[in-house]
């Protein structure tokens, strides 16, 4: 007869990481959708060429777009989005608890303070207030590629890569914490999941009109910034830093900033000893594998760091994909995470007793360091409901490009509250919608890869003839009256299109006569995002399959 108390006891840090992973969901759990800056769900979104990739800007979104799109088929594309990111902050938990149970043979308590620092720290409050839903999924990941390579399980790392493979970073990400770990003639299994979980982006990047080299602004504009008394090594070591500070919580604008740094970090410094004492090549691995991506971060925000990048996304192709360097703090989270665990397990029960209370101290300071992470992030976090023209534009649209004024990727609309997010079109739409990949940061203007949308945004701006549009494969013309932004002569253009809807808050014209075909080709592209499904799908297969024979030997 199993021992269910035993079980109970195994399935807490499970259940703690899901309750932490619910407080700071918050309101999401309402109805609405997450439109939020970078972050943009709608009740359905089409597998148009952007979708996969093959749009004027670089493949940023691939395959988490595409994934949306066929999901959206049978549910409601708000709830994927919405489901997708709680499962991330609740895995990212509970994966940190199995983590430090496999790896230092932690108890519960230890367990729960590694949940604890992976769901509960700045990284994740801020790439929530970025909007970057699916790198958290590639986050998430990280402490299942270790165990999964601790295992030896091959269906345990599919799974991973598939999951962070939800987008560029996230398989950049599983790749890196994989090859730290892994060793000799694995390597070359490494090699294969990442193949796989990456043939979309790669494919896309391939054949994608936006080109391969990135504005050698945006290197600047994105690097690591420094938050108050912190400097930016400071910040980065204590997982914040992201270069907009439109997106950092109200606790990392002032001098709490240093006492929450200072508050992780005695937790972490105080499991190190213990950690580095074991010898396990492991825990080396990933320590590094910690210093290397702060230290990168950091060295990338000075001048001369700035330089050095400024020429690599102009030479290197694919390299922009590195400009936001923040990011890759991530793959310090395991070693904080064992870190903490460490910290429960050893260094705390010399300080404090009761023996019980060191897990409790432990993960008070880590929740006390960043206290806005709650109810999301202090509120800003909400749902939004679309207004009913949106779905009336959705039905009218039908082939052909669509090109959007005012003029910018960025919104601002009355039921989005104050923060700028992006133009949901691209996603409401069932054809492509042209976005300059133009971005708007503190210093500047970062450019987009392709030139296509910005010469239809021109054409537009300047009041010129529907002939032009036609050319450039433009069959739609939407008008967002509820936005500001630049409209420049675009009246004298508007005036010569057919009107198919207008409202108060969106018009649609039909640009007259023959448009110029912009189809491409889809058919690899597509073969890549089903060789992406196969190894999630092959995966959790294996995992299954694993299991069963494990209890029939157990039996």
């Amino acid at each position: 007869m199993p021992d269910l108390r035993a079980i109970a006891i195994r399935a807490i840090p499970a259940f703690y990481s899901f309750g932490l992973a619910a407080i700071v969901f918050g309101p999401l759990f309402r109805p609405g959708y997450l439109l939020y800056h970078d972050a943009v769900s709608t009740p359905r979104s089409f597998l148009t060429d952007s979708a996969l990739g093959l749009g004027d800007a670089a493949p940023r979104a691939v395959p988490q777009d595409a994934i949306v799109a066929v999901a959206s088929t049978v549910l409601d594309g708000g709830l994927v989005v919405k489901a997708i990111l709680f499962a991330s902050l609740w895995l990212a938990g509970w994966g940190a608890a199995v983590l430090a149970k496999s790896l230092l043979d932690a108890s519960t308590g230890p367990q729960v303070v590694a949940a604890t620092i992976a769901i509960w720290n700045p990284f994740v409050a801020e790439r929530l207030l970025q909007g970057h839903w699916s790198l958290l999924a590639g986050y998430a990941a990280l402490p299942w590629v270790v165990h999964a390579a601790l295992k030896g399980s091959w269906p345990g790392l599919a799974v991973c890569f598939a999951v962070a493979g939800l987008t560029p970073t996230g398989a950049v990400l599983a790749v890196l914490t994989a090859v730290a770990v892994v060793r000799g003639r694995h390597l070359i299994g490494v090699g294969l999941l990442a193949v796989a979980a990456s043939a979309p982006w790669l494919i896309a990047a391939a054949m994608s009109e936006g080109g391969s080299s990135s504005d050698p602004a945006g290197v600047a504009a994105f690097a690591a910034r420094a938050e108050p008394w912190l400097g930016t090594t400071g910040s980065l070591a204590g997982l914040g830093g992201i270069w907009n500070a439109n997106a950092v919580p109200t606790s990392r604008t002032s001098v709490y900033a240093l006492v929450g740094t200072v508050l992780l970090l005695v937790v972490v410094a105080a499991g190190l000893p213990g950690l580095l004492k074991r010898r396990d090549r492991v825990i080396y691995a990933l320590a590094l594998l910690a210093v290397v991506a702060i230290a990168f971060g950091a060295v990338a925000a000075t001048s001369w760091g700035i330089d050095a990048g400024e020429w690599v996304v102009v030479h290197v192709p694919g390299s922009g994909l590195f400009r936001d360097t923040q990011k890759w703090v991530a793959l310090a989270m395991p070693l904080y995470a064992l870190a903490g665990a460490s910290a429960a397990r050893e260094s705390f029960r010399s300080l404090w007793t009761p023996k019980r209370l060191t897990s409790v101290v432990a993960a008070g300071l880590v929740l006390i360091a960043t206290p806005d992470l709650v109810w999301g992030v202090a509120g800003a976090l909400k749902p939004v409901h679309y207004p009913p023209s949106w779905e009336r534009v959705a039905a009218e649209v039908g082939e052909g490009d669509v090109a959007v004024l005012p003029g910018g990727m960025f919104r601002s609309f009355p039921y989005t509250g104050k923060a700028l997010v992006l133009d949901p079109a691209p996603r409401m739409l069932r054809s492509d919608v042209l976005q300059t990949g133009e971005l708007i940061v503190a210093g500047g203007v970062v450019k987009g890869e392709g030139d296509r949308a910005a010469r239809v945004e021109k054409t537009l701006l300047d009041g010129g003839p529907p002939s032009d549009l036609a050319e450039l494969g433009v069959a739609w013309v939407l008008v967002e009256h509820t936005t500001p932004g630049p409209l420049g002569s675009a009246g004298k253009t508007l005036a010569q299109l057919e009107l198919t809807y207008d409202d108060a808050e969106l018009t649609l014209y039909k640009v007259p006569g023959d448009v110029a075909a912009s189809a491409k080709p889809r058919a690899l592209a597509i073969a890549a995002h089903v060789l992406w499904a196969m190894l999630l799908a092959g995966g959790l297969l294996g995992l299954v399959v694993r299991r069963r024979r494990a209890t029939a030997d157990q039996a």
